[in-house]
């Protein structure tokens, strides 16, 4: 028996045992350490199985699991081999079409990959999007400085192949490993395409000397070492509502060479208790990079094409519009709001800002949807407004 009929046996197991409630990524990686038989390839081509499925698991309906993982071994493989070749010649003897072509061979209806397109934002269009679904994004990379001679340089040594986008920004196909080769966060910032553009927003805002400037949702904290990269000479505060995350925040502010900022643990949809976590501090900037569906990174993680429920959505909607309203009292007179997702739906942008509009004082600089399926990154969205 070839390894591909044992890959396909993981496959199947694991994919029996995952429901949804954690990061698929994290639960595979906790079933490799416990099953230790399989080496570092076995696990990159079980995995690819398992990705493969959650890609076109939706639109398969009501077929059995094995039917799935081998369609879905069929569209994203390029070489024949003797399970397809089993199930069937026509499939096996047509590996090299593009996936589109396969899917017609497949009977696979590519234009539902994405069962919400109802609740996209405007700009986004349909097709393109449920299409880059089936695609894994690449690899992004941040410079910390306008210098990227030496990064460029260390890449190239290790023979790395790469692709530059513009100063600071490079690309990789997805799974490049680059830990050995550049020091992560203090020389560079694992930080996807279109997170970074929202960067730009910083240089909208006419901010003042040392400006204050609070996170407030700070998440693994690259928008904070972003703003300390674009910013010059910032007084940052950072919070999250989760404190191992703040924990895992401080040793990685460490290792960017962050150290003079202030953070506490706060749940900002609770305006009594965020009021004694901040008392009479008022910010300049305050960063929003809101809890959110994630869909715009669905095509990192598309098990939430499988699991992710409608109503989520106007959940999350909420949850922002309260996030949103609860931090707005704390910025400084002339101070700026900044409100990001990495969300396509509509309810989590557009609406999110109508409501800030109208429920506050601010004033809107700019908005922007960031699609990513033009290059391989995620979708974005980023609105600044003005005190």
């Amino acid at each position: 028996m070839s390894h591909l009929y044992s890959h396909l046996s993981a496959a199947k197991t694991i994919l029996e045992k995952y429901n949804g409630e954690m990061p698929f990524g994290a639960f595979i990686k906790k079933y490799f350490s416990a099953e230790k038989k399989y080496g570092s390839r076995d696990r990159k081509t079980i995995s690819s199985l398992c990705y493969n499925y959650f890609r076109i698991a939706f639109t398969l309906g009501k077929k059995s699991l094995e039917e799935k993982l081998l369609t879905g071994l069929f569209l994203f493989t390029d070489a024949p081999n003797e399970i397809l070749l089993k199930h069937s010649k026509e499939w096996n003897d047509n590996t090299n079409l593009p996936v589109k072509e396969k899917a017609i061979l497949a009977e696979v209806d590519i234009n539902a990959i994405f069962p919400f397109n109802i609740d996209l934002s405007a700009q986004i269009d349909a097709a393109l999007f449920g299409h880059s679904l089936l695609v894994q994004p690449d690899l992004f990379i941040r410079t910390r400085t306008n210098d990227s001679d030496d990064v460029k340089r260390k890449l190239i040594d290790a023979n790395i192949e790469y692709r530059q986008i513009n100063d600071t920004c490079f690309s990789f196909a997805n799974g490049t490993k680059l830990e050995t080769t550049l020091i992560p966060n203090k020389e560079v910032v694992i930080q996807d395409l279109n997170s970074q553009r929202v960067g730009e927003m910083f240089q909208l805002a006419d901010l003042p000397a040392k400006p204050k400037v609070w996170d407030c949702c700070a998440g693994s904290g690259g928008k904070s070492i972003m703003a300390v990269d674009y910013v010059s000479d910032i007084a940052l505060t950072v919070s999250d509502i989760r404190p191992p995350i703040i924990h895992n925040l401080k040793k990685r502010f460490t290792e960017a060479g962050i150290r003079h900022y202030q953070s506490f643990v706060a749940d900002v949809t609770n305006a009594t208790n965020l009021k004694k976590a901040i008392g009479l501090k008022r910010f300049d900037l305050i960063i929003c990079d809101a809890p959110c569906s994630g869909s715009g990174t669905w095509g990192r993680t598309p098990e939430q094409l499988l699991y992710f429920k409608k109503n989520k959505i106007i959940n999350y909607s909420n949850l922002q519009k309260k996030i949103a309203i609860n931090a707005v009292p704390y910025l400084a007179t002339k101070g700026y709001f900044l409100y990001i997702t990495c969300s396509a739906f509509k309810k989590e942008n557009e609406d999110v800002v109508a409501f800030i509009l109208q429920q506050s004082d601010l004033k809107l600089v700019n908005q922007v949807l960031l699609t990513g399926y033009e290059d391989r990154a995620d979708t974005m969205f980023a609105a600044l407004f003005a005190l």
